[in-house]
């Protein structure tokens, strides 16, 4: 074969009827040769003879689809200095579409000999690593088209792609686990029955499984360990599974088609903060061999080391032009050419830090407001990183991102294990955190609420452990949280006393009536509509088995069945998704009571006792208008939180006109509407039930 001069964008492997053109980014490499393997692992090696800008380009006449490839850097290997070239390394493609194989660990992936960190290594890793496939875009989307869910409607679902359908009966067994497996119709249908509206996704770029695990038995089932920001992980997909290499591109388009025409969006857990490389001990497979200090943030004084504020041995260097490109290019990838509807940003502190330190004005914050496809999807952060003075930034990112409310679960957790004195905050949280997002100008849509995710206990582990039992994670149960905020109900962990197994559906029920009631938007985490338990593991990033995947044979089918009826209950209630925060002229929209129906005052917010209060919603004056300007009516709502741990009498408070006040929801009893109790007139007197929520309902009316 002979390498034409070719083009230098885009960058990656692009086919087209008469071969490939490559380009790759290295201003360090003082050349950098194109590496193809055919079907036996022959390596054909060709020089590239074109630079510009940095950027290393060929076109390979007659090389198609499917073809493998990797690069090769020479270039200066000084690590003292932050240089590690090394061609003896094979490295993957940075703009990889799609990646075959896996990497063998031992000597030879390792950028220096074993023992002398600062030495270079003669042992060649192309043997024990994965390579790049060459794919052309040639998927047929039909009628595809995002869904455009507006903040104020969403309700997300976080799941995992592979823990999802792993044991669903209804899924076909070549299917179960993976890209497939979710848009199988028993799957879809399932989401769909549940109410919720788009789907978060767990890491699906190409991850790898580091060498601890795998010596532990384990691997990275979560995912957080990126080594390929294009291409979808090919763990995941029933093509590559079945002998079809670079099947898993096509294979996800399909899941994400098929789960738009089900009405809902897809949105993906992106790991832009830090790879798979870890520390300047880690393996050279790709960023660190094509340029370190471009990909990586090195410390100024010892460039050797990586600043770390990911825990993980390495936080990508955005400052850097190379690296903030592949983030941006990455991003515009997944909307223009996979079509997802948004992100979930890991750690994406470490991803606006601006030489070191947070700026919500850093030069990636500031691209992704200006990018004209990327600043039209969803954007959420999570607001924090590690090790740094400035690592929690809950409510500081700037306009168009929202948040995953940290505060909102510690307070929530808070209020319903009995802790005193959060009542004031749990209201704060209930009206969307103003106190977070307000003084910026932004709205409730800003704050994710969420009282569990994928990091920590599920909902009922939350209700069902009060120390963590992550033994099986090989890290003698040191790893995870502590401070986890949860409650046994009396009993740690599986109990047959039925008691306890009663307090502990109606705490799941109370808890997850919060969150599906509160204003901002709502994330549920998979399973814990069906009771779904890590049997006490609150950190399995390390357990693809049974602790992790879905039991689908064990669901819990009241819960199921009450979650559904509550999102349901949402998606009526236009008074609960309000997109404005109570102020001014407004302040009659919510109104708070004691129990006893009087207003309450400052001093009742003070006493650090009170556990119970009445929301009022007023649904008319509360109203926003549609895209024609008229105003979306809603039923008045009345919010009866009991916190007590014994039952407590509500007076229903005059709020200014008679109002015959009728039950939505019953939390204790687990029951909707007529079916959960008799409501009355302004002034009647019900029952709260203990550790529980009571919604009234009046009817329209004009004003």
């Amino acid at each position: 074969m002979e390498s034409w001069p070719g083009k230098p964008f885009p960058l990656g492997a692009t086919p087209s009827d008469k071969g490939t053109n490559f380009a790759v980014a290295s201003d360090i490499a003082d050349s950098v040769i194109l590496c193809l393997f055919d079907e036996a692992g022959h390596e054909e090696q060709l020089q590239f003879q074109e630079r510009d800008g940095g950027i290393w380009h060929g076109f390979v006449p007659g090389v198609k689809p499917g073809q493998r490839y990797g690069y090769r850097v020479v270039g200066p290997y000084a690590p003292a200095q932050g240089l590690r070239c090394n061609a003896n390394k094979l490295l993957l493609d940075p703009y990889a579409r799609a990646i075959d194989g896996h990497v063998t660990w031992g000597d030879e992936v390792l950028g220096y000999p074993p023992g002398n960190p600062d030495g270079y290594s003669e042992l060649d890793s192309a043997p024990c690593t994965p390579r790049g496939v060459v794919l052309a875009d040639d998927f047929d989307w039909g009628g595809d088209r995002p869904p455009g869910i507006p903040y104020s409607d969403t309700i997300i679902y976080e799941t995992h792609v592979q823990g999802f359908s792993q044991q669903h009966p209804r899924v076909p067994k070549a299917l179960r686990g993976t890209y497939a497996g979710l848009a199988a119709p028993a799957a879809l249908n399932h989401l769909q029955s549940l109410g919720v509206t788009a789907v978060e996704l767990l890491p699906v770029h190409h991850h790898l499984d580091s060498a601890l695990l795998q010596s532990r038995g384990l691997n990275d089932y979560w995912g957080y360990s990126t080594i390929g920001y294009f291409a979808p992980h090919a763990g995941y997909s029933a093509a590559v599974r079945a002998g079809r290499p670079g099947g898993q591109v096509a294979e996800f388009k399909s899941m994400v088609k098929a789960i738009h025409a089900a009405g809902m969006e897809v949105i993906l857990d992106v790991v832009f903060n830090h790879t798979a490389e870890g520390n300047q001990l880690g393996p050279t497979l790709s960023f660190r061999g094509l340029d370190n200090g471009a990909y990586y943030h090195l410390t100024a004084d010892q460039p050797r080391y990586y600043f770390d504020t990911t825990g993980t041995g390495n936080s990508l260097n955005v400052d850097s032009p190379v690296c903030l490109r592949l983030v941006m290019d990455s991003l515009r990838y997944w909307v223009e050419v996979m079509h997802v509807d948004g992100f979930r940003f890991d750690l994406a502190v470490a991803l606006a830090r601006e030489h070191g330190a947070f700026d919500r004005v850093s030069a990636f914050l500031d691209l992704v407001s200006q990018d004209p496809v990327i600043s039209r999807v969803k954007l959420i952060a999570e607001p924090w990183d590690v090790g740094q003075p400035d690592s929690y930034d809950l409510g500081r990112f700037p306009d168009l991102w929202s948040e995953w409310n940290g505060k909102y679960r510690d307070t929530v957790r808070d209020f319903w294990r009995g802790l005193a004195g959060t009542l004031p905050d749990l209201a704060t949280r209930l009206t969307g955190s103003s106190d977070l997002y307000g003084p910026s100008r932004r709205r409730p849509n800003a704050s994710i609420n969420l009282v569990t995710c994928h990091d920590g206990f599920t909902l009922r582990d939350l209700v069902s452990f009060e120390s963590k039992r992550n033994q099986a994670n090989g890290e003698s149960n040191t790893d995870g949280r502590d401070d986890n905020r949860s409650w046994n109900c009396g009993v740690e962990g599986p109990t047959e006393d039925a008691a306890v197994i009663g307090l502990r559906a109606r705490q799941s029920r109370a808890l997850l009536a919060t969150l599906l009631l509160s204003l901002g938007v709502p994330m549920l985490l998979g399973g814990d509509e069906i009771g779904r338990s890590q049997q006490g593991n609150n950190n399995a990033y390390c357990q693809d088995n049974e602790i992790s995947w879905f039991d689908w044979k064990a669901a819990d089918a009241g819960l199921l069945a009450f979650t559904s009826q509550l999102v349901a209950l949402r998606r009526r209630h236009h008074v609960l998704r309000r997109r404005r925060f109570v102020t001014g002229a407004m302040q009659g929209d919510i109104l708070w009571f004691t129990p006893a129906g009087s207003a309450m005052t400052d001093s009742d917010w003070r006493a650090g006792w009170t556990h119970s209060v009445v929301a009022y919603f007023d649904g008319v004056r509360d109203a926003d208008r549609d895209e024609n300007g008229r105003p979306l009516l809603d039923d008045d709502l009345l919010l009866l939180v009991n916190g007590w741990s014994e039952p407590l009498a509500f007076t229903l408070p005059d709020v200014g006109s008679p109002r015959a006040w009728d039950y939505e929801l019953d939390t204790f009893s687990g029951r909707f509407g007529a079916a959960a109790g008799t409501g009355g007139a302004s002034g009647a007197t019900i029952t709260v039930a203990p550790r529980s929520i009571v919604l009234l309902r009046a009817a329209r009316t004009t004003k």
